[in-house]
């Protein structure tokens, strides 16, 4: 590996895929337990996190996401949800992250009280809180909201309409997660018709534990800006006798229209979307130009950061500081952010060293 950690660190990075529940300290979560009473698989910070990324290697989206049944637990309260944005943004900072967008489902925050709007003024106020003590200690950091509607639920555009509401207080984007097989983005057409006639940005979960076509619908017909995952694409690009890649008209229209792919190495082996890093489609999809970003999805189950997640690529197909430069590019023209905040991420990272 021809860069170390702290290199990688150093470097200034985008992180366009980082769920804010999947993200929490494990000193945090036992904190927060104790205050609620709610039972923790394992009593102490270091075991709580080595529980969680051994739940999470199972192989399965579904069987990964019940991790989150914890984290949720803990962040019912707006002191809670302030803490845990506030420490999210210390953490992105301490990784060299100088923009994030933080993706989370309001209506998962519920369950003591609050509104979905009163959630989603929680978590804006201890973004600005972590971004402020950042700023205090000399590291420039912006930190938005991407609200997040769960795809199992009935669809409603409530979560869409609460996008545009706070539009212009925190909240740059809209997203639905959740389990991806059985739920297809258009079960959801309402909200992303919503958004595009008031030209609202949104991001959609797909091709990570469902096949391409999940990808297309989410593309052709509810017009993604840009997709979370997207390994699936790979299933539309073969390779001739020759060795030649030869992409289908899907994965062409993707490459051409130039769709970010919000890729997450750890994470997709860990749901079985991919067998190993080293077979990660990542490194094909970037060598042909596609516009691959690198992304943490969830630091607590995954035991990751955005620089591990580099660390690991390096590794794995000697990745050098210039192909750390171009994916970071990628990441910054692709933010829910107004051009100017873009030109100047661009450029600040093109003279990184």
């Amino acid at each position: 590996m021809s860069l170390d950690l702290e290199e990688l660190r150093a470097f200034p990075k985008v992180s366009l895929h980082d769920h804010l529940d999947g993200a929490l300290r494990p000193q945090t979560i036992v904190e927060l337990a104790a205050e609620v009473g709610r039972p923790l698989p394992a009593g102490n910070a270091d075991d709580l996190g080595r529980w969680f990324a051994e739940a999470a290697y199972s192989g399965s989206l579904e069987r990964y996401l019940e991790t989150f049944d914890h984290t949720i637990a803990v962040m019912q309260t707006a002191a809670n949800l302030r803490r845990v944005a506030a420490e999210y943004v210390a953490d992105l900072a301490a990784d060299g992250v100088i923009y994030g967008e933080t993706r989370w489902a309001p209506e998962q925050h519920l369950s003591a009280g609050l509104s979905e709007a009163q959630a989603i003024e929680a978590v804006r106020d201890g973004l600005a809180e972590g971004m402020a003590a950042c700023r205090a200690h000399g590291r420039e950091i912006e930190v938005c909201q991407l609200v997040t509607a769960m795809r199992q639920g009935e669809p409603t555009r409530d979560i869409a309409k609460l996008a545009l509401r706070y539009r212009r207080d925190g909240v740059v984007g809209f997203d639905i997660a959740g389990p991806e097989k059985g739920y297809p983005p258009s079960r959801f057409l309402e909200s992303f018709q919503l958004l595009r006639r008031n030209n609202a940005y949104y991001t959609i979960h797909a091709g990570e534990a469902d096949g391409c076509y999940s990808i297309w619908e989410a593309v052709q017909v509810c017009g993604a800006n840009r997709i979370g995952h997207g390994v699936a694409i790979i299933e539309d690009i073969q390779q001739d006798e020759r060795g030649k890649e030869v992409l289908g008209d899907f994965a062409a229209y993707v490459l051409n229209q130039q769709i970010p792919l919000e890729m997450c190495p750890t994470s997709n082996v860990q749901t079985g979307g991919v067998a190993s890093i080293s077979e990660h489609p990542i490194h094909r999809l970037d060598g042909l130009g596609f516009r691959v970003t690198v992304n943490p999805d969830n630091r607590l189950m995954s035991s990751t950061t955005l620089t591990k997640e580099f660390a690991l690529l390096t590794e794995a197909f000697d990745y050098s500081i210039g192909d750390l430069r171009r994916l970071e590019i990628n990441a910054a023209k692709s933010i829910f952010a107004p051009y100017a905040v873009r030109k100047a991420l661009v450029e600040r990272i093109a003279v990184a060293k």
